[in-house]
């Protein structure tokens, strides 16, 4: 098995990793913690977000770039795999919530990443993570509470954990490209 494949698959178990670990940092880290309630960080100024939202972020990126290794047939695998597994690690209020929201968010992130990734990878993470996260919050929020009262905070979780990781995704670029690897 050559080197391009053991880092995607790094990558895909990372990415299914993100979602156990969301989950138990929403019980777990925080700055404030609510009684029967999320874990909450600070996300902006005075916007607090619950904090499982970074491993999210990550996982938008982690599963471009299992994409970009393994190609779409795994990309697909790995969000199925993923919605299945948030909905098995989702407290059972939000087991509809969290596995629809991941699902339509992972699929739009694969719909935009696929025509872009070729030409501008940095682009393609930074455009189909924005789409991505956007589509996760507002699906998991108007199903979980009937409202986006808490989008901003949300949006802004997650686009901290994309826009931390576009230097990286620049270096792996650049580093493909000395190397001559192409996307799967």
């Amino acid at each position: 098995m050559d080197k391009i494949k053991v880092e995607g698959g790094i990558y895909f178990i990372a990415f299914l990793l993100c979602i156990p670990f969301a989950n138990w940092m929403i019980g777990n880290v925080g700055t404030v913690c609510v009684v029967d309630g999320p874990c909450l960080l600070p996300v902006g100024p005075d916007i607090m977000a619950p904090s499982g939202v970074l491993m999210i972020g990550a996982a938008l990126v982690l599963r471009d770039m299992v994409q970009r290794r393994l190609g779409k047939k795994w990309a697909l695998i790995a969000i199925v795999i993923g919605a299945a597994l948030s909905a098995y690690v989702a407290p059972p209020a939000l087991v509809v919530a969290s596995a629809a929201a991941f699902l339509l968010s992972e699929l739009a992130d694969f719909a935009v990443y696929t025509p872009l990734q070729e030409r501008r990878l940095v682009l393609a993470v930074l455009a189909s993570s924005a789409v991505g996260l956007v589509i996760d919050s507002v699906v998991f929020l108007q199903l979980a509470f009937g409202n986006l009262d808490f989008l901003l905070g949300q949006v802004l979780g997650k686009s901290w954990m994309v826009l931390l990781a576009l230097p990286l995704i620049s270096l792996l670029r650049k580093r493909d490209q000395r190397l001559g690897v192409t996307s799967a």
